[in-house]
Parts: C-alpha cells; sequence; structure tokens
C-alpha cells in the first residue's frame, strides 16, 4: 500500500501560548490531515530543548517538553485562570517562537499549577510515578539540582553530586523535594495530554511518526545518571565527541558536540540501555525515524576540545548487530532509517539487511556538490522500500532551494521534469506531483512545501545558531481549498 503524510513539528501549529502544543489546534491538525486525505502525521523529537533550542540536544531522552501542555486543560482543572495565562507574555509574533519569553512565562504558570494542584493526592499521578520511576527519578533530580546552581552544564557542580555520591544525592532529594515533584508533575501533565492526542489521531486514521535521535546531550540527566554508557574519562569529561567530516555543504565539517557511545559496553550488556530508550520511544509514536542511522554502522569521532572537525576520524559502530537485538526483544518495528548523506557500500547492506526503508531526499538529486550518489535520489529510482520526502526539517523550503540552486542545477531540473512554462513560484507543485507519483511506498511532504513558502520558514540550517527551529503555521493557512487539493493529488497517485 502507498501512502502519504505532511511534516509538521509540534513546536509550528498554531496556538494562543506562542508554540505550538497540545491544545485545539492539535486536534483540529489531525482533522485536517485526515480531510486531506492523509495517513501520516511526522513530528520532530519532543524532549525538553536546552539553550539552542534544538530538539536534538535535549535534557533527556525520555522527558517530553514541558512547552507543549496545553494551558487551557489547566484552565479547565481549576489550576490556572484564563485571565492569568492572557496576562502572560509568550511573544508577539504568530509566525515564529521566541523561545526566551515561552520560557519566563511557561515555567511561571505551570509553577503555579503545580502548586494549587495537590498533585500527590491523584492515585494517577501516583502510578505514573511508579511506573516511570526508572527514568523519572533521575531527571526531575537532574533538572531540580540544574536549576538550583543556575542552570549551569552538571560538569560544574560540585564534585559530591556531579559524580552522584550516595549522600549527595538523599541531600538534595531532601533539600530540593518540591523542585523535584515539580518536574515530575510537567512529565505528568506532559505524558497524560501527549497520549490523548495520539489517541485521537489513531482513531481519525492518522498514525504518527516520530524521532530518535542517535546521540544524547552531554548536559542531560543520561550523560550524568549514566556516564559508563558514553566515552567519558576518570572525571567524566568527553574524550571524544560526535560530528560529520568537511564535505561540500560543510568546509570545516559539523561538530554537534555529543557523547560517543561506549560500544563495547552496550554489547557487553545486550544492548540493555538501548533496547530501554527503543522500548519506551516506541509507545510514544506509531513509527520511528531513527536519526543518523549509518552512525551505527561507522561513527565520526572528533577530539574533545577541537573547534573543526578536520581532526576526526571514523570508527565502527554496532552494525546489524543492534537491530537484530531489537528484533529479538522487542519484535518487529516500524522503522524508516535516516540513511542520508555519504552513504557507503556498508552502510547500504546494513540498510538492506535490516528491512527497514531509508530516505529519499529530492532536493539531493540536483546537488552539484558532493551528495553521495545524487542519482539515488531520483524519484524514478526510488525503491518501493523507502520513504520519500521533497526535504526535511534542515533542508531549505522547495521555493527557497529552488531560488538558491545554480542556473545549470535549475536546468537539470527543468529537463527532469520536462517542464519549461510553468512559473517559477508554482513549480513546487511539479514537483510535489513527481515524488507522490514515485513508486516509493511512502511520501512525506513538510507543510512548508505545500504552502509553496520561501526560505524565511525553513525549520532548520544545520550548523547554525539563532534563526533555527521557530517556524509556525497561521491559523488558517491550512485552508479548505488546500486540503481538497493534497487529497485529489493523494488518490491520483494512489497513496490513499
Amino acid at each position: 500500500m502507498r501512502e502519504s503524510g505532511i511534516l509538521l513539528p509540534i513546536s509550528s501549529l498554531p496556538s494562543g501560548f506562542g508554540i505550538g502544543c497540545f491544545s485545539k489546534e492539535a486536534y483540529t491538525f489531525v482533522d485536517q490531515l485526515a480531510s486531506a486525505g492523509q495517513k501520516y502525521w511526522q513530528i520532530l523529537p519532543l524532549g525538553p530543548t536546552s539553550y539552542g533550542d534544538s530538539p536534538y540536544q535535549s535534557f533527556s531522552t525520555y522527558a517530553g517538553n514541558p512547552y507543549f501542555i496545553d494551558l487551557e486543560v489547566l484552565i479547565r482543572e481549576g489550576v490556572l485562570t484564563q485571565k492569568e495565562c492572557d496576562a502572560a507574555d509568550f511573544g508577539q509574533d504568530p509566525r515564529a517562537v521566541d523561545y526566551g519569553k515561552v520560557y519566563k512565562a511557561r515555567f511561571k504558570l505551570l509553577r503555579m499549577a503545580y502548586e494549587r494542584s495537590h498533585i500527590t493526592q491523584n492515585p494517577d499521578f501516583l502510578t505514573f510515578c511508579s511506573e516511570n520511576s526508572w527514568w523519572l527519578e533521575d531527571y526531575a533530580l537532574f533538572m531540580a539540582v540544574k536549576n538550583f546552581f543556575g542552570d549551569e552544564c552538571w560538569d560544574q557542580w560540585p564534585e559530591d553530586i556531579r559524580k552522584r555520591y550516595g549522600f549527595a544525592l538523599d541531600y538534595y532529594r531532601e533539600k530540593l523535594y518540591f523542585d523535584i515533584e515539580f518536574y515530575k508533575y510537567m512529565q505528568f501533565q506532559f505524558t497524560c495530554q501527549w497520549q490523548k492526542l495520539k489517541s485521537y489521531a489513531g482513531q481519525k486514521g492518522i498514525r504518527i511518526i516520530g524521532d530518535i535521535p542517535i546521540y544524547v546531550a552531554y548536559d542531560s540527566a543520561d550523560t550524568w545518571a549514566h556516564p559508563e554508557l558514553f566515552q567519558l574519562d576518570e572525571d567524566n569529561v568527553p574524550v571524544a565527541v560526535a560530528g560529520c567530516p568537511p564535505d561540500g555543504f560543510a568546509a570545516d565539517g559539523q561538530l554537534w558536540g555529543n557523547p560517543l557511545y561506549r560500544w563495547d559496553h552496550h554489547r557487553n550488556t545486550g544492548f540493555a540501555w538501548w533496547m530501554e530508550r527503543l522500548s519506551y520511544t516506541f509507545r510514544l509514536y506509531d513509527v520511528v525515524r531513527i536519526d543518523h542511522f549509518r552512525g551505527f554502522d561507522e561513527y565520526f569521532s572528533i577530539p574533545y576540545g577541537d573547534t573543526t572537525a578536520w581532526n576526526g576520524h571514523w570508527e565502527k559502530g554496532p552494525g546489524i548487530e543492534i537491530f537484530n537485538r531489537m528484533k529479538e526483544v522487542l519484535g518487529w518495528k516500524d522503522v524508516i532509517a535516516e540513511d542520508l548523506g555519504y552513504v557507503t557500500d556498508s552502510v547500504r547492506h546494513m540498510v538492506w539487511e535490516s528491512g527497514f526503508p531509508g530516505m529519499k531526499v529530492f532536493e539531493f538529486a540536483f546537488d552539484t556538490r558532493d551528495t553521495g550518489c545524487a542519482s539515488d535520489y531520483l524519484p524514478h529510482n526510488y525503491p518501493v522500500n523507502s520513504v520519500v520526502y521533497t526535504g526535511t526539517h534542515d533542508n531549505a523550503t522547495l521555493n527557497g532551494w529552488y531560488q538558491d540552486i545554480s542556473e545549470k542545477e535549475k536546468e537539470m531540473l527543468r529537463d527532469y521534469l520536462h517542464d519549461y512554462t510553468t512559473a517559477d513560484r508554482s513549480l513546487f507543485w511539479e514537483i510535489i506531483c513527481r515524488v507522490m507519483g514515485s513508486g516509493a511506498r511512502l511520501c512525506i511532504i513538510p507543510m512548508q512545501d505545500y504552502l509553496g513558502l520561501g526560505n524565511e520558514c525553513r525549520m532548520n540550517t544545520p550548523s547554525t545558531l539563532g534563526q533555527n527551529w521557530k517556524w509556525r503555521l497561521l491559523p488558517g493557512e491550512f485552508s479548505q481549498d488546500l486540503q481538497n487539493r493534497i487529497k485529489k493529488i493523494t488518490r491520483i497517485y494512489e497513496r490513499q
């Protein structure tokens, strides 16, 4: 069965609270997807974001982002008032998230809600804390201590709590008891609201595609609580960090800075931590996109302290072994392998051996820089077991991309489409039809591309800071006319 869906992060939804959340607008978007004949809603990671606002750099691999909690639910519960929420300053631009204002306004309101909630009298909360204690205790303590020390990275904390001495853990658990409970309360609210939205989507025939980053952030509860999982020295300082080598897209490569895994330790434990992490992720989503899939075959190791990726080198990862283990422990799961970038024969073999569909990005087919094998991204070459995108959250919008490519590349595109008359601003529809008509089993189109928006609405530009992860859909923008047009295309190419 050939199907299709739309990529739109939760943060990009309209709402009256400065950022997309699990509000009525999220339910409306599910209805709009169904009306447009779509079967999938792809989102980005749901974890709490840190200083760069990236969902791929989170304080926890398990926790949810408190920004996504619907404040209207708390108003109905009686722990907040409409007047209090209306008085908060979440930012004035409905097109862009102001993360600084959202952080200040939301956490103040959420703290007020917690203090009025009498949450420990709620048996559902107590059950939630008990069932999730294996990650929730460390996360809530980590965030409370982090807040206590002025939000400093945990490697700047006093040695006793930085190295998790037993007496220090007991001391801060008692000293920061209510702060810890506050973070648990937010996770309870997040989980209840997310599961309700996910259930609603399922009732409407919409499956959720979620995203699991391959790496975790250094400044996270995961690294602090389990340093044995990572390539850290005796003082828990990284020995090497993750990134990508220099290429045609980034002259100095990409320096992500995440700690690398001790794969020998993971292998010796039967990949227990990974199985736990994957199991939890499959409870959050219907389909999981595994970010940087090629990193399981080989990963790029950059010496800690370097400012570019020039001195990095490739190391062997666990390969297919980890996914064979996943099938043993969890059974077959719906996975999308993010196998983009420079793809070697060993990566291709690992993807084939896993049975997971890989990704195809239309824009990559017409880039004269080094993209690996450009012809792999031409629609007539897509295998059935693949997922095609016009672009991802890391790419330019279709219209923005077309404006930026060279005249030679535009000529290549026009020749491939055999279309020399459609106006530049409307050519995105021709491209969408071409990928929808491909043999790929699943086709995902970013919302910005269906709207024909330019690069001012791009979600992320890798290796840059300050302007990313902000774009939002405006109320009414996903109009009935647009829904009808998408549905018609979906029917023509038999993706319903």
